[in-house]
């Protein structure tokens, strides 16, 4: 039988047709509409649709995972598909959290030394490293919808052998594995939300995921803080990730495939089907992003002709506009993560001991910066596409001053001044994490849109992987570096630092991608560095004569 998408795909390819595509492509709407039968086009394009749906037998969509949910306003779709989809936060925030509190039952029942205990923390991390470089094979071979379900298998088997360890040995594979979880999630989910919502509620909705992290990172709290006193209470903490992973699996298989992943592999018919499900067709601009998701695939296909799978890795880095995005991405991700806050989260219990909190109020005390991160992600959630990301990325300068408090409460004399001590430091926790919630959306939303379509997927997984790897290296090196600087050395001079590096680069070298299409936002990484930051410039000098 003949394939009726590539055969599509192949006529539309022609050269009448792909000159015209490039006109639309450089020129805009207007030509467009002059150019293009909109009727003839898309009747062909539902031609293809429907023969795709015929096609598509029951055992196949069970096979699939795929069980349809329509609606009449497509606005709901986008919400479902985003709140589902970004729910897997809660599993990645939960298992980054739990350990904190399940440390001081699990240390002395496994005899953990203090460079055990450490490893048990980051090794988390570590496997998410491994995670993000499945990601891109994940991605390509099975689609960015299976690849979370994918995830959730793993956070199963990471949780119950964790619950189940009677060894540092079998905790380490325990948590290894969950990290490897979190690793394919924490790019897919992006990758996933970016390519199926619209440009003018992109950042918003991405930005759900960190949301959930930070709703995860509060519930472990909370689970810990519930099984406490229950004897063997630690393995109860671990373990309880079995339950979010398998409800998560389940409904994530209601939602459609990624539209753009479909016309990346050729099957516009199926593309056409979901992209009815998440827009009004009957709208000129809908149809328009359409077309210009084609031509995109069409460019990407040719391209795929004539380069192997090395080649797409070297291109990351050989071609300017792919290395000035892969740059930009790297740098926003590593500024989130060597500010220290995986550190902050995973010793939050011991850091509240500390600074004078019992050990069982230190459990609950621990609530206080979840639900400041927590609370810190919603006004993300809420206007980031309304303000844009420059404007967003300003948080560094609060989660800075909260570093300040945080160093100064530390070096008050809890002996002499307890409630200063205590007062200063909680203070300073809360700014900390309540701007940091609303930065780290940035974190997966630029990464997220930067990269071209045909590099998304290699794109997320370097950018992943670091975020990953200075997880890692902040958490295990936290009781070292600690030492070393002092508290307060660590969170002023190299978080604090940092930070502070983080804001000149956000000022003068961070581009604008708010209310832009995943394709518009190529012509701006086309430009080169200079330009951006003359542009960053312009607009800064108009900003102050007004």
């Amino acid at each position: 039988m003949v394939d009726a998408n590539k055969v599509a795909l192949d006529a539309s390819s022609s050269d009448s047709f792909h000159e015209d595509d490039k006109v639309f492509h450089k020129l805009g709407v207007a030509e467009l509409g002059a150019q293009f039968d909109f009727d003839k086009e898309f009747n062909d394009i539902e031609i293809l649709a429907q023969q795709a749906k015929r096609e598509s037998t029951f055992w196949q969509k069970v096979k699939n995972f795929e069980f349809e949910i329509n609606f009449k306003n497509k606005t709901y779709m986008i919400y479902l598909l985003g709140c589902f989809a970004s729910a897997a936060g809660l599993l990645s925030g939960l298992d980054q959290s739990i350990i904190s509190g399940a440390s001081i039952g699990m240390g002395p029942a496994l005899h953990l030394s203090s460079h055990q205990a450490s490893l048990v923390s980051s090794l988390m991390p570590l496997g998410a490293m491994t995670g993000s470089i499945l990601m891109t094979p994940l991605n390509e071979y099975f689609g960015r919808k299976k690849s979370i379900m994918i995830s959730c298998v793993w956070y199963t088997i990471g949780a119950a052998i964790s619950a189940g360890a009677h060894n540092y040995h079998v905790m380490y594979a325990g948590r290894f594995i969950l990290g490897v979880g979190v690793g394919i999630e924490g790019g897919c989910v992006g990758i996933y939300i970016a390519e199926s919502v619209p440009a003018k509620v992109r950042g918003n909705i991405v930005s759900m995921y960190q949301f959930n992290i930070a709703v995860g990172e509060v519930l472990g709290y909370a689970v810990a803080a519930m099984f406490y006193e229950v004897h063997g209470g630690w393995r109860f903490m671990i373990g309880s990730s079995l339950l979010f992973s398998t409800v998560l699996f389940f409904a994530i298989s209601f939602l459609p495939e990624s539209p753009r992943f479909l016309i990346h592999k050729g099957k516009l018919g199926e593309a056409y089907n979901v992209w009815k499900r998440l827009r009004d067709v009957d709208e000129y601009d809908s149809k328009l992003e359409f077309l210009e998701m084609r031509q995109a695939g069409i460019e990407e296909q040719e391209r795929k002709a004539s380069e192997n799978y090395l080649q797409v890795w070297l291109d990351l880095f050989t071609i300017p506009r792919n290395r000035r995005s892969l740059v930009y991405a790297v740098i926003m991700i590593s500024l989130g993560q060597l500010t220290g806050v995986n550190a902050v989260m995973y010793y939050m219990s011991t850091l509240m001991a500390k600074i004078g909190f019992d050990t069982k109020n230190s459990v609950f005390m621990s609530l206080v910066g979840g639900g400041s991160l927590m609370l810190g992600s919603i006004p993300a959630i809420l206007w980031m596409d309304r303000f844009g990301r420059r404007t967003w990325a300003m948080n560094i300068v609060g989660f800075f001053i909260g570093l300040v408090l945080v160093g100064v409460g530390y070096r008050i004399n809890i002996k002499t001044n307890l409630a200063a001590a205590e007062g200063v430091y909680l203070t300073g926790i809360i700014l900390y994490m309540g701007f940091f919630g609303s930065y780290a959306c940035l974190t997966w939303v630029l990464p997220s849109e930067a990269f071209s379509m045909s590099k998304r997927s290699v794109g997320m997984t370097i950018s992943s992987a670091f975020l990953y790897l200075w997880s890692f290296t902040v958490t295990y090196n936290f009781t070292r570096m600690q030492n070393a600087m002092t508290y307060t050395g660590l969170s002023l001079g190299f978080y604090g630092g940092i930070a502070f590096l983080g804001f000149i680069y956000q000022i003068f070298l961070m581009p604008e991608t708010k209310d832009k299409t995943l394709e518009e936002i190529d012509d701006i990484f086309e430009k080169k560095t200079i330009e951006i930051a003359k542009e960053n410039i312009r607009n800064m000098k108009r900003f102050w004569r007004i």
